[in-house]
């Protein structure tokens, strides 16, 4: 049988198969979903399997399926069900490198899956706790331009996060953040389950995601709190008071009167402000907090500027998978062991202002970590959305109706096509593990290996590259410069560059 994960008995087995995707490990788990390593045997290249599973909400039933805890909870599941659906069709919206990359999305089990980039380093909890030594306001500074950029790209669609805090920041190898897990199906759980004290992080949540009916009171200001929050507990080790707690009687101390050694005034003043409990008090807008903090504007929105207006990843279902005997579990187990396991962590390269990214070794036990690489799989037959999942024991009583959630997704779904006639496999080309994102002016012009590029600038004049492994000449030649950069790909990454003249 497939092994089973003791530590968290709702997981799925490893050697569990959805169609080309193979879980290979549990990497993270909370209350409201699970997070997987799996290995795409069809690309061959490891990805991250997103699962929406709220263990307070339902179990994992003996055939992998999942099952209510009780009639009582369907409306609750399904409400966060459908949110897990629209964080998945929002964060496929976006194309930015400090922001997850959605590759699938799928239905199966009762429930849904999110396939996500691989980003394999550590949340900046954890490296805040192993490596406390290298945070300081140098390095607070680079960290932020790119976690502003991809906070004011959702913002700018007219979304937030709501979950802000240093288990949803992931940090790779040369510490580029990466922004995880939206706060949505915890938001909507909590508003139909009266848990919403318990479903906030305490110190991190602004006074306004405590009070009923708050969502007109939330805006960019409610990230920028949060935000302020995670800068505080880098700085002094630990969170500001509990907002709740603080409306009572503000016993918050402001940072610049602690005057921590190492940091400057402007930037103790900036985290004060927006750790203001009144939402009004706070900077609005992150340019606004940036400002503040004497970032450059422009930088904040340059340096990872490629924005919502990119393409995307179109969300396709994966086809329901075929149950798989035991026999053949084994056999696909035992395949799997005799190939090389995936790609191993992202390498250093001079970055535009100093950063790039790259996937390191770690793994994570985040709430909902994150993780894998840009290119589509081929879409496979498209599923319908799943109802709530029957109620555990089961009982003859009907099953929730299909939303209009489930009918928009399906609406998405491009038409079967006719298979043509079998003929023989081409050489497949080498797969695309790399990003590469950099930025064009008006006029210029991309060789690849002396190979002329027909590429489009987004309106913010950045564009992506999806690269092979291999030794690669990126020129850029405008009318009286040219820029060039050689790139070394071995190991899949997503990096931002500048090529120099």
């Amino acid at each position: 049988m497939p092994e089973i994960d003791n530590k968290n008995p709702n997981a799925l087995p490893i050697g569990y198969r959805f169609n080309e995707f193979e879980i290979q490990e549990v990497i993270g788990g909370g209350g409201f979903g699970i997070v997987y390593r799996a290995w795409d045997h069809q690309l061959q290249r490891t990805i991250a399997i997103k699962e929406y599973m709220p263990s307070s909400l339902a179990v994992r039933n003996e055939d992998y399926t999942l099952g209510l805890r009780g009639e009582r909870f369907s409306k609750t599941f399904q409400a966060g069900l459908n949110s897990f659906i629209k964080e998945a069709r929002l964060l496929a919206r976006f194309n930015h490198p400090s922001l997850l990359h959605v590759i699938r999305f799928w239905v199966q089990n009762d429930t849904a899956y999110m396939g996500t980039q691989f980003y394999s380093g550590t949340t900046l909890k954890n490296l805040y706790q192993q490596q406390p030594e290298i945070i300081n306001e140098e390095w607070i500074r680079r960290l932020l331009p790119p976690l502003f950029g991809a906070i004011n790209t959702i913002h700018r669609e007219g979304y937030l996060h709501r979950d802000i805090s240093l288990d949803n920041i992931q940090i790779q190898e040369n510490f580029l953040p990466v922004l995880l897990d939206f706060g949505s199906a915890r938001k909507e759980i909590s508003n139909l389950s009266d848990e919403t004290e318990t479903m906030l992080k305490p110190g991190f949540a602004p006074i306004e995601q405590y009070t009923e009916n708050n969502d007109g009171d939330q805006g960019p200001w409610t990230d920028i709190y949060a935000l302020g929050a995670v800068l505080h507990t880098l700085i002094v080790g630990s969170p500001p008071p509990v907002s709740v707690v603080r409306s009572i009687e503000d016993v918050y101390q402001p940072l610049a009167e602690r005057r921590p050694p190492g940091y400057s005034l402007p930037l103790l003043t900036a985290i004060d402000k927006a750790l203001s409990l009144r939402p009004e008090d706070r900077p609005q807008v992150i340019d606004e907090f940036a400002q503040l903090l004497e970032l450059s504007v422009s930088e904040v929105n340059d340096i990872v500027g490629a924005s919502s207006r990119m393409p995307g990843t179109m969300l396709v279902a994966v086809g329901q998978a075929e149950k798989v005997s035991e026999t053949e579990q084994k056999k696909q187990r035992l395949l799997g062991w005799l190939k090389p396991l995936g790609i191993g962590a992202g390498m250093a390269l001079a970055a535009f202002v100093g950063v790039m990214v790259g996937l390191s070794q770690g793994k994570d036990d985040t709430d909902d970590g994150s993780l894998a690489l840009a290119n589509n799989a081929p879409a496979a037959q498209p599923q319908p959305m799943p109802r709530a999942p029957a109620a555990r024991p089961a009982n003859d009583a009907p099953a929730p109706a299909q939303t209009a959630a489930d009918d928009a997704l399906a609406s998405t779904q491009p038409p079967a096509q006719e298979q043509p006639a079998a003929e023989p496999e081409p050489v497949a080309p080498p797969p695309l593990i790399a990003r590469v994102y950099f930025k064009l002016s008006p006029g210029d012009s991309v060789l690849l290996n002396d190979d002329s590029q027909a590429i489009t600038p987004d309106g913010n004049g950045f564009v992506v590259m999806q690269l092979p492994a291999g030794q690669h000449q990126l020129t850029i030649q405008s009318q009286n410069k040219r820029r060039q950069q050689s790139l070394i790909i071995d190991k899949p990454g997503t990096w931002l560059i500048n090529p120099a003249g």
